[in-house]
């Protein structure tokens, strides 16, 4: 066993702390990770707080991570030393289930094992990626491009392809119209993805503050959703509409927002449940879905796209001791917009 330096969380309601936590010894399929790089998800806030269920503390989260390889097993093809590479929000699945055969392995029907929170194949607890190295099955291990840069590659992981395999699969594209709600960590990556793909891109936000990123994201037109006129001129507009906000929201006024055929899907996970009216699905046969992250083979073409496009995510490099008071400022929507953490502060 291989220990390491971390940030864990003691428990739901006390600050996180630097410790040490193990890395399991290599398989023959495995590679040895030096992370250099770790983004902060709201997904680790809700759940170091207990929000999205019970969890074995202590525990390090954090799924959006790059480092370089250091070590591999003795089968291990895909990666060799010295390599960029990345993890996402899964380590394994069941590799056996119709979904997994079908390379939706994010979608395994005996429950894919998450970076943290999950139980691994030895029986232990996984721990994320604010640590200074993991150890990680070869097939769940992403190559990040060169043309990305490194310290911004990070929120691609989660944010990234949280927010591009619904684009895709609901089929973003020239003569769509692509509202994003919230301009946040995922939105802002949404608006950057939706537009390279060719769409029509609006920002529906709570106040106009960020207009001018939405904008200079690429977005052609920036509402606020506090003023009621929006949903009024907004009406029968939109084919697709990317829901990123972790809080509840008024889903009759926003299922109002789609014409024909249209869907909304929501990819943030607010802790509550989310009251739908059905009569508001009836009118122009609308539908309202969810979306989880994406495959590994997805998540390759999601880093290959953004590789050739030029996209990247906004972000600002914090150390290890400053990720208490980023997980405040998160929850107050104060970061434009993905804190990373400089694991080099961690050693």
């Amino acid at each position: 066993m291989l220990t390491v330096n971390a940030i864990a969380a003691p428990s739901a309601t006390e600050p996180l702390v630097r410790t040490t936590i193990e890395r399991r010894d290599l398989g023959p399929r495995d590679i040895l990770i030096e992370i250099r790089y770790a983004g902060i998800c709201h997904s680790d806030i809700h759940t170091v707080r207990g929000e999205w269920g019970e969890v074995a503390y202590p525990l390090t989260v954090g799924h959006e991570i790059v480092g370089s390889v250091t070590e591999v097993g003795s089968e291990v093809s895909r990666h060799a030393v010295g390599d960029r590479v990345g993890v996402g929000c899964m380590v394994n699945s069941c590799r056996e289930c119709p979904n997994c055969r079908a390379g939706q392995e994010q979608y395994c029907e005996n429950g894919n094992t998450g970076t943290y929170a999950s139980v691994d194949r030895d029986g232990t607890t996984t721990q994320g990626g604010y640590s200074t190295h993991v150890v990680v099955d070869e097939d769940f291990v992403l190559r990040v491009p060169e043309a990305i840069p490194y310290e911004a590659a990070a929120p691609l992981l989660c944010a990234g392809i949280t927010t591009y395999s619904p684009l895709a699969h609901w089929n973003a594209g020239p003569g769509k119209k692509v509202a994003v709600v919230g301009m946040g960590g995922l939105g802002h990556m949404a608006v950057k993805i939706a537009v390279a793909m060719g769409a029509e891109v609006t920002v529906l936000s709570q106040t106009l503050g960020k207009k001018d990123d939405g904008l200079a994201f690429g977005a052609e037109n920036y509402h606020a959703t506090r003023d009621a006129a929006t949903f009024e001129a907004l009406k029968n507009t939109f084919d697709l509409i990317i829901n990123t906000v972790s809080a509840p929201i008024d889903m009759a006024a926003y299922l109002g927002l789609l014409r024909l055929d249209g869907t909304l899907v929501s990819v943030g996970a607010p802790p509550e449940p989310l009251a739908v009216p059905v009569f508001a699905l009836f009118g122009n046969r609308r539908s309202f879905a969810g979306s989880g992250i994406g495959s590994i083979g997805e998540t390759q073409e999601m880093l290959d796209f953004c590789a050739e496009r030029g996209i990247a995510p906004e972000v600002e490099l914090i150390t290890a001791d400053q990720v208490n008071e980023a997980y405040e400022r998160v929850l107050k929507s104060d970061v434009r917009y993905r804190f990373v953490i400089d694991i080099d502060s961690l050693r």
